[in-house]
């Protein structure tokens, strides 16, 4: 699975609080909606499990429109299941299943009436019925209402995180206002133009995805060039996370192929509202580019500039202004005035390598990332700082300092990257042969050889490089014996034997 974890331009002016309260308005709909709504939905399964049954056992037996929608849809996606519950030797489901199937004509028709009034009156009654969007019969409030509601934990989580990734910029870039009302007409448009595909849907649309798409539609229009950070996760023994950056301009028009192609495959029954996402990326798309070109979105930006003092995260905006006109040279004086003001701003840090890297200044480019990998490890945040170093060997770099560079290859231990933290072990030790790390590292990785890569003789070299190194080391000696005697499958000593000497004319104390 692929998702997004951030993107370069995660610094605003000011706080998004409409991002904020649009995302705690989803949380909160949803604590009160969501067992409701199972509740809800588990009588309606049952009541359209019976209609289908009795469909399937007396195929003349009258149905109204929604119950023949119901059942052709059944019949058309699952004809496998329908044929065995049309079967005259199909095993009853329960009681009423096996009672069913010996009814007579009347009685048909009197249960298949009762049930499909049972279920006009659940679904005119329940939360869904009420606040749901049907496509077949539309009320002015579902075209708002349904944004807000959710059918389950993920649904809810993956939704408010793409919002948060997409909105909070675009609420930063046109103000909240005007943010706002993109935002509650963009919902309105999704569930439009899914309409205008499915015109006589009965399936119920809910969610927040049409709205965040044309979000996402906006952000590929405001920022095509801005990188964005996903995770591949995978699953060998344990969980694992591959991190990635690719531009918005590759990584939006690939997703919205997908929904364009799943849409087309799945069609209304398919359990997303894929139309909703196509047709709300589009309209977020040509309306960024709509407000941009007009001259709305200057008089907003001007008037969030005229509200916010000159500060860092103004310095943050303008460097962000700069880059987006390709005028590389002034968004890094600007970084570079933040970093010499505050020297610790994180934002301005991670900022200046995107810059060098869009101005083609490949060596500041991995001075600055290599800047970055070791303020990440300040932090503490070892995953950040593990991509840091990605893109920095990518770029060419091959020096990173021995302390940084040595916590970088424990994190790759830690996150069992055997035979790469081996190499990144080996790799320090030879390039930082006079550092004290240097020692470390060549034991560490000869450690990693021995137990976890099974290559004893891999180990040993490591092991008798580390006994040589011209950097003193008495106080690892002991360690050095032991992964010597280790190698070469010798058995530890007892409290009586002493360990095995040093190789004659190999290793040395």
């Amino acid at each position: 699975m692929i998702i997004p974890l951030n993107h370069e331009n995660m610094h605003g002016r000011r706080w998004p609080f409409v991002t904020i309260g649009i995302i705690a308005l989803n949380g909160i709909f949803f604590l009160a909606t969501h067992w409701t709504v199972e509740r809800e939905t588990r009588e309606m399964g049952e009541v359209r499990e019976h209609i289908i049954l009795l469909a399937a056992a007396h195929p003349d037996a009258p149905m109204n429109a929604a119950e023949q929608k119901l059942v052709e849809n059944y019949r058309h996606s699952q004809p496998k299941v329908w044929d065995l519950f049309a079967s005259p030797n199909h095993t009853p489901l329960d009681a009423w299943d096996a009672d069913m199937r010996a009814w007579t004509g009347p009685r048909c028709e009197e249960e298949m009436n009762r049930f499909g009034g049972q279920l006009d009156q659940i679904e005119a009654e329940s939360t869904l019925g009420r606040f749901a969007f049907y496509p077949s019969h539309r009320t002015v409030i579902s075209y708002l209402t349904a944004n807000f509601l959710h059918g389950g934990w993920l649904h809810l989580i993956f939704n408010m995180w793409f919002l948060w990734l997409a909105g909070a910029i675009l609420e930063d870039t046109w103000g909240r206002p005007l943010y706002a009302a993109f935002y509650l007409v963009s919902g309105v448009a999704a569930l439009w133009g899914y309409a205008m595909v499915y015109p006589n849907g009965m399936i119920p649309v809910i969610g927040a995805s049409g709205a965040i798409a044309s979000l996402m539609g906006a952000f590929l229009a405001r920022f095509p060039k801005t990188k964005i950070q996903l995770g591949f996760f995978y699953w060998i023994v344990r969980p694992r996370l591959y991190r990635f950056k690719a531009p918005a301009y590759t990584v939006l028009p690939l997703w919205l192929a997908i929904q364009l192609l799943s849409g087309v495959m799945a069609g209304e029954s398919g359990g997303v509202a894929y139309w909703a996402h196509i047709g709300g990326f589009g309209f977020g798309l040509v309306t960024a580019l709509i407000l941009r070109y007009s001259g709305i979105e200057q008089k907003a930006d001007q008037a969030i500039q005229e509200k916010v003092s000159w500060s860092a995260g103004a310095r943050i905006v303008k460097a962000t202004d700069l880059l987006e006109k390709e005028q590389f040279d002034g968004a890094i004086s600007e970084l570079k005035a933040l970093i010499a003001e505050k020297p610790d701003s994180v934002d301005a840090h991670e900022m200046l390598p995107s810059v060098y890297w869009r101005k083609g200044d490949t060596q500041s480019y991995v001075q600055a990332m290599e800047t970055v990998c070791q303020i990440h490890l300040k932090l503490h945040d070892t995953e950040a700082a593990w991509q840091d170093y990605e893109d920095y060997v990518q770029a060419g770099g091959n020096k990173m300092p021995a302390a940084s560079w040595l916590e970088l290859c424990r994190h790759a231990e830690n996150i069992q990257l055997w035979e790469r933290a081996a190499t990144e072990y080996e790799k320090l030790a030879e390039a930082w042969p006079q550092d004290r790390n240097s020692v470390l590292a060549l034991i560490s990785a000869g450690r990693i050889q021995l137990r976890q890569l099974g290559q004893p003789q891999q180990a040993l070299r490591l092991y008798i490089e580390a006994q040589n190194s011209p950097v003193p080391h008495q106080d690892w000696n002991d360690t050095i014996r032991k992964g010597v005697d280790a190698a070469m499958g010798k058995p530890k000593p007892t409290a009586s034997e002493p360990a095995s000497p040093p190789l004659a004319g190999s290793l040395r104390s």
